[in-house]
């Protein structure tokens, strides 16, 4: 059965403000501690070359709830059992080599831009939140508002609380029943996805993934940034003034802004694809080594790539739905969508490049010289994956001029 996540904004009062901060100052104390704790116990296996002495989740966990304090009593005993969980499975990642690009765990700070904690004893009841109450609890809980209702029905699994800048929002888990696989009698129909900086073309027409809106926001990001920076200069030592402080939140609320859009860009995009379309072609992009280009590297973080393909691969699972990637040598930009031709270095007008090809240096063009086809770059780019996603006949060998 699979478990999904559903994210929206929660509206606590005054006492449950409290209440959350406490927690997640809570949840940083227990990471940290159950950081040190497993690194201590990591350096004394190694020290008496005894495996049996190595860390694990419930060692930790163990050692922890044993050495309690008192004021931890007024606090949930969830949110140490979730934050040595998340720790034990963030070792996993790091060791795991299919995730190379999985960090060591570090200490958490509480100056960190996010800050949440995580419970598995939270319930849904309509449009509110109820978090579990601890027995010597000095607060008073009341039920939490949500800005909508849980779009799915099932198991809660868990509940993570975020905090950002002066905004709070909560990631719920529900474990749902597997929806049945569909039958496509009609038609199998492909949707193909070209990836650029600052758009995104498919079957349906272009996206803008750089809107006006996200251009205003970058312009004020570059702002504060230099004012920030301003201050720093002129008194390096004791810059954290009130005046610096109201400055860094402004820029953290204007980065909130510019991720909300990028996400509501996102999931709609791909929720639309993944529903009209049973098939799905995406590029398999290089983008670690087209940010060598110092030119290049804002435009391609602003252009979602990577966080795309998660949301199309992830919506995908959900609805059964087939996601082809198509290898990352497949030249959708060189080859012909209508005869198969494919441009190269030694070809007649060479290969096209962001200065388009040797002859006619159109970059939204495409000219091919064997059958005299034209066509925009990208919307060719696009038939070309929908052609590999339905089963790409042989390419031509290239004829030379």
């Amino acid at each position: 059965m699979p478990i999904k996540t559903h994210k929206l904004r929660i509206y606590p009062n005054a006492e449950m403000k409290t209440v959350i901060t406490e927690l997640m100052d809570y949840n940083r104390f227990c990471w940290n501690r159950g950081l040190e704790t497993w690194q201590d116990m990591y350096d004394a296996s190694r020290l008496l070359d005894d495996k049996k002495l190595r860390p694990s989740e419930r060692k930790v966990r163990d050692e922890l709830v044993e050495n309690k304090a008192r004021w931890q009593r007024r606090l949930s005993a969830r949110v140490l059992q979730t934050a040595i969980h998340r720790l034990h499975q963030a070792w996993q990642n790091f060791f795991n080599p299919n995730m190379p690009d999985a960090h060591k765990p570090k200490f958490h700070s509480k100056r960190d831009a996010k800050q949440s904690f995580t419970t598995d004893r939270a319930k849904v009841a309509g449009r509110f939140l109820q978090l579990d109450r601890p027995l010597k609890t000095t607060h008073h809980f009341t039920k939490i508002k949500m800005a909508e209702a849980l779009r799915f029905t099932g198991q809660i699994k868990t509940v993570t609380i975020t905090k950002r800048g002066n905004k709070f929002y909560a990631s719920i888990n529900v474990l749902v029943e597997d929806t049945p696989r569909p039958t496509f009698s009609e038609s199998w129909d492909i949707g193909g996805i070209d990836l650029n900086v600052g758009h995104i073309n498919w079957n349906g027409g272009v996206v803008n993934t750089f809107t006006p809106r996200m251009s205003a926001l970058h312009q004020r990001i570059k702002v504060y940034q230099k004012q920030l920076n301003r201050k720093r200069r002129e008194n390096p030592k004791q810059f954290r003034s009130k005046n610096y402080q109201r400055l860094q939140a402004k820029l953290n609320q204007t980065y909130q802004q510019v991720n909300a859009l990028q996400d509501d860009l996102i999931h709609k995009f791909s929720h639309q694809i993944v529903r009209d379309y049973p098939v799905i072609c995406l590029e398999d992009l290089n983008v670690r080594a087209m940010k060598m280009g110092k030119d290049k590297v804002k435009g391609l973080q602003r252009s979602l790539f990577r966080r795309l393909r998660t949301a199309i691969e992830d919506k995908a699972a959900w609805q059964h739905r087939q996601v082809v990637i198509a290898d990352r040598c497949f030249p959708s930009t060189q080859r012909c969508s209508r005869c198969g031709y494919v441009k190269t270095a030694d070809s007649y007008g060479g290969k096209m490049t962001l200065q388009g090809d040797s002859i006619y240096h159109q970059h939204h063009t495409y000219r091919c010289y064997e059958c005299g086809f034209v066509i925009d770059r990208d919307d060719n780019a696009v038939q070309n994956l929908i052609a590999y996603a339905a089963g790409l006949p042989p390419e031509r060998v290239t004829v030379q001029r």
